[in-house]
């Protein structure tokens, strides 16, 4: 019975299929179900390149940036008031920061006291003009007196000179007569003499004020200027806001001594804001100024894309216009993809409706078929 039961376990036993063919073929099975989904994998991934990813290039090395307003002080003085504090909101020509003007009070009234006496200098050469126009018609009429003098004067010694040798005219009636005649020669050049000099002092005298109006005198302009920067000295104390923007960076206090150029804040117009996006120097062959982007924040997500255009190229890459540039030329080198700052102006009204702020990252993504 036993003998039985044990010849057919052998049996059943052999008759039953070995499991090793049948595992080999499930590997097979699943090895060849991999190999193709990998090939699908692999050639989405080529249709994606060729129909989608190469007509775009993106980079996620991108930073909101903006042509910020330095406010510095324009002219010296003491701080009155400060208006305003970090982080807020300001228009075009609100008033930020007061300084003393007395200084520029008193510069201005000195400037315009200076401006009058010069005034009444140019007018007093123009009263010269006239005063030295009547010394020269009258020293005409001194020369003309002068000429008639010395015509009788030449006429009496005429007259009594063939006269001396015949004993009729005395000597001393003879010499008197030649003085006479000599006082008048030097009378008549010393008239000319006064015309001559007068007709001088005008011709200086106009050289001042000829061809030109009391206001257009170079004296008078000059004088005009220094009243005109005095005023602008007094005008610049107050300290206005150059753009619309968010006050950052306010380093200036009530009291602080300031001079022309002193940092006082800084403006930042954020509904001006861009992004420079620091694309790979492989992926730009096809980036033209003009074609569309898109761009998504780590501030607000996936969910708000922002849509712009590009605008241009940086004149160089980051590591060329570093303050410290690399070296490359010593030592060992080893090569290192370079990245170029590509410019993307953003929508005014996207900006608007969710602001950014300078230094925030971007994602941005370029159609370079557009």
């Amino acid at each position: 019975m036993n003998a039985h039961v044990q010849t057919e376990a052998l049996e059943r036993a052999a008759s039953k299929p070995a499991p090793a063919p049948k595992l080999a073929q499930r590997r097979k099975q699943l090895f060849l179900a991999f190999a193709g989904a990998a090939a699908i994998a692999a050639a989405g991934a080529v249709t994606y390149n060729i129909v989608v990813g190469g007509k775009h290039v993106e980079t996620d090395n991108a930073y909101v940036d903006a042509d910020t307003a330095q406010v510095t002080s324009l002219t010296a003085g003491p701080v009155a008031q400060v208006r305003v504090v970090d982080t807020q909101a300001v228009k075009r020509g609100d008033v930020l920061v007061v300084l003393d003007d007395t200084d520029r009070r008193l510069d201005l009234q000195q400037a315009e006291a200076a401006l009058a006496d010069v005034v009444r200098r140019v007018r007093g050469y123009q009263a010269n003009n006239t005063s030295l126009s009547g010394q020269i018609a009258a020293h005409q009429a001194d020369v003309l007196r002068a000429h008639a003098e010395l015509g009788r004067a030449q006429a009496e010694y005429d007259r009594r000179a063939p006269l001396a040798d015949s004993g009729a005219v005395s000597g001393e009636e003879l010499t008197s007569v030649k003085t006479q005649l000599e006082a008048a020669q030097a009378a008549y050049a010393q008239a000319q003499a006064n015309v001559q000099a007068a007709v001088g002092a005008r011709e200086s005298n106009n050289v001042l004020i000829e061809g030109v109006s009391l206001d257009q005198n170079p004296e008078v302009r000059a004088a005009q200027v220094k009243v005109d920067q005095a005023r602008v000295n007094l005008m610049r104390t107050i300290v206005r806001a150059p753009i619309d923007g968010i006050v950052t960076k306010r380093e200036v206090q009530v009291g602080q001594m300031v001079a022309p150029g002193t940092p006082m804040m800084i403006v930042v117009p954020v509904q001006q804001a861009y992004v420079d996006a620091n694309f790979k120097e492989v992926q730009l062959a096809k980036v033209r100024p003009g074609q569309p982007a898109a761009l998504t924040s780590d501030l607000y997500g996936d969910h708000v894309v922002y849509h712009g255009r590009v605008v241009g190229f940086s004149g160089g890459t980051g590591s060329a216009l570093a303050i410290v540039p690399a070296q490359n030329a010593t030592g060992n080198w080893i090569k290192v993809v370079q990245r170029l700052p590509v410019r993307i102006a953003l929508d005014p009204q996207e900006l608007a409706a969710h602001p950014l702020k300078v230094g925030l990252s971007m994602n941005a993504d370029i159609d370079v078929a557009g």
